[in-house]
């Protein structure tokens, strides 16, 4: 059960805190849609073992969908899964897990069903071919008897979901049952077993709402906590520096727990920089896709049909010169006339108005017009507040859009994350599947009785929310089934409870002891204060890892300078102090981002060549070097030597073009 939120102020934190231990067979950790696809799932599998979900949040709003969305951008419906992972490969620029996607895509399709049972209002076309949105479309049945969905491209369908994240959690908890769930609790390391090598054990963390830490035993565990915000400066300030595209309280936790227990990385490089409505960060998908806006360049040229634009994009053949342009090069596009001098770039929203406006009624026009802005108020509040501030009525003033700061995630247009097993099919290369005692688990890490799902799982985007909650559902399965197997197993810790508590607590402890050598509590000598870190690690990551600042160029010497400000912040996150709560959750978060974001730069750093123009470049391997980078690069942190390795495995070609 969620605890209530506080009427006033902070509370303060205890060095004493309560401690509540408990042991479980199967832990899930996160509250988004994969923690719910898998806590709706693993009963039914699981039969009467222990199972408790762990959410930093509240269920109904946690996770990337939490404000809302205007779409479900995976439904397979009349495609292929073979055409799934076509798309998927050549917007990733041709290094996938085939494996992944192609099992994935014979999977979601069921998860979009159930979210329309449950009540989710799914747009549908007529008989006419007209759109019918909301109780509309109920008329024409079900897409699972049938009925047409409004597609917003060949993957994307219309829904109304201001509610989505709300309809989806609710599913869950009814059917792991209330008893099940710790909300407010936020998981802070990953704990190995102390008799058996690389096996996970359980998890520690601590309440955000009372001054408690829990120490949780369990056989296996799956951990999906969401990708990383808030790495990279944004570009907004004052008081809009907190506004960002992705959730802002996504700090990493995936990689950064997953990894801290040895757990193989894969692909870590590869981050998101969106394009977005400038400053409000509003999506653009249902403008380019929906209503058939273009964008413009400052001299109001369509410039994406230039000359200048497909020599540009033939220098990345084969995926630039492909029916659908990838997500990065319409970014290097649009980077690239900036760079010219032919900024900025436009959303012309009133030509696309217009247009549609041609072959419609007054009645129909109007109701187009409220769909432009609901496009912002189910997913994106702040840019519907952006255009009241500044006038804008969208069949009269364009807008400006422009790449974000840069986010990492797997289930998105990204495909950062673990290195997992894929299915037991005879078709999954051998060094594409594993698992422990003979026997494979799907969605497994390279860690024993560890798995995730989601922006977890990595080599393997374009999930988004109903990909993300089957792949949950999908690793559900696999922990009940690894929990049957290794019935004999009982998970040992190596730490103690003190010792687990005083690791928590250290934020508070260290501010206690030190507070009052100085007048000012934020400025002290013996500690740092998490906001300060923050601050400190998005300037860093902005000027020298490939930031907006530098239009996302890097190169080996920025690499090197930023690596040794990590290594000297690492240090320092040693000094991290909390006086409560709030701030401790801060310091943990603050830690998790400087661990996940070393990650990525180590893999930037190790891969020579610039995989994915738009998303960053590398000034010194300035192209695409497939004779010696078609491959995945990978990474394990490991937990003993506290060391690092990066390498190379290979990839298998399994769906023809």
């Amino acid at each position: 059960m969620a605890l209530p939120n506080k009427p006033v102020g902070e509370l303060k934190a205890d060095v004493n805190p309560e401690v509540e231990e408990r042991e479980v067979d199967i832990l899930i950790v996160g509250g988004g849609m994969a923690a719910c696809g898998a806590a709706f799932e693993i009963k039914k599998w699981a039969g009467d073992k222990k199972i408790l979900l762990v959410d930093k949040a509240a269920m109904e709003r946690s996770g990337a969908v939490a404000q809302g969305l205007s779409a479900i951008n995976t439904y397979i419906g009349e495609n292929t899964p073979d055409d799934y992972v076509r798309m998927v490969r050549n917007d990733l620029m041709g290094i996938v897990r085939e494996d992944l996607i192609f099992d994935l895509g014979t999977h979601v399709d069921d998860s979009v069903h159930l979210f329309e049972e449950w009540g989710l209002p799914v747009w549908k076309k007529s008989e006419e071919g007209k759109n019918l949105d909301g109780k509309r479309g109920l008329k024409m049945g079900t897409l699972k008897s049938g009925a047409k969905p409004v597609r917003t491209g060949k993957w994307q369908i219309m829904i109304n979901g201001e509610s989505y994240k709300r309809i989806v959690a609710e599913a869950a908890k009814l059917a792991l049952g209330e008893d099940n769930i710790l909300e407010r609790v936020f998981i802070v390391e990953l704990l190995l077993d102390a008799n058996v090598e690389n096996q996970i054990a359980g998890a520690v963390g601590f309440s955000v709402r009372e001054n408690k830490v829990y120490i949780i035993k369990a056989k296996t565990m799956m951990v999906a906590c969401g990708g990383a915000v808030n790495i990279y400066m944004p570009r907004s300030v004052g008081e809009g520096k907190g506004r960002a595209w992705y959730p802002v309280w996504n700090a990493g936790s995936t990689y950064y727990l997953c990894m801290k227990v040895g757990a193989e990385l894969s692909m870590m490089e590869n981050r998101f920089t969106p394009a977005r409505f400038k400053d409000g960060y509003g999506p653009v998908g249902a403008w380019f896709l929906l209503f058939k806006a273009k964008a413009l360049n400052g001299l109001g040229e369509a410039y994406v049909a230039s000359d200048a634009a497909k020599a540009e994009l033939e220098r990345y053949a084969p995926y630039g010169t492909a029916a659908i342009t990838p997500t990065c090069l319409r970014n290097h596009l649009m980077l690239f006339e900036m760079k010219e001098g032919r900024g900025p770039i436009i959303m012309d929203t009133v030509t696309a108005l217009a247009e549609l406006g041609k072959t419609m009624d007054k009645k129909e026009l109007k109701h187009l017009e409220s769909e432009a802005w609901e496009d912002f108020l189910d997913m994106t509040c702040g840019q519907a507040n952006l255009w009241c501030a500044t006038n804008t009525e969208p069949e009269k003033k364009n807008s400006e859009i422009m790449p974000t700061e840069p986010y990492l995630l797997g289930s998105h247009s990204g495909c950062c994350g673990m290195w997992v097993s894929g299915p037991d099919y005879d078709w999954v290369p051998d060094d594409y599947k594993w698992g422990d005692a003979g026997k494979v688990y799907n969605r497994m890490t390279t860690v024993k009785g560890l798995f995730t799902a989601g922006d977890g799982v990595g080599c393997s985007g374009h999930k988004f929310s109903s990909g993300s909650h089957a792949e949950g559902r999908m690793a559900a399965k696999q922990m009940a089934r690894y929990v049957r197997d290794h019935a004999d197993f009982t998970p040992t810790l190596a730490q103690s409870t003190e010792e687990l508590v005083n690791l928590v607590y250290k934020p508070v402890k260290l501010y206690y002891e030190n507070y009052q050598y100085t007048t000012a509590e934020d400025i002290n000598p013996a500690y740092i204060k998490p906001s300060g870190m923050a601050l400190r690690l998005m300037k860093a990551t902005n000027e020298y890892g490939g930031g907006w600042a530098t239009y996302y160029q890097t190169s080996d010497k920025m690499l090197e300078i930023v690596m040794d400000m990590l290594a000297v912040m690492r240090e320092d996150i040693e000094k991290l102090a909390a006086g409560d709560l709030h701030e401790l959750m801060r310091a943990w978060e603050i830690s998790h981002r400087i661990w996940t974001v070393e990650a990525h730069l180590r893999h930037i750093q190790f891969r020579k060549e610039t995989r994915y123009p738009g998303f960053y470049y590398n000034a010194d391997h300035p192209g695409q070097d497939d004779a010696n980078w078609f491959c995945f690069t990978n990474s394990k942190y490991d937990p003993k030597a506290g060391t690092w390795e990066c390498f190379k495995r290979d990839y298998h070609k399994i769906i023809p073009d």
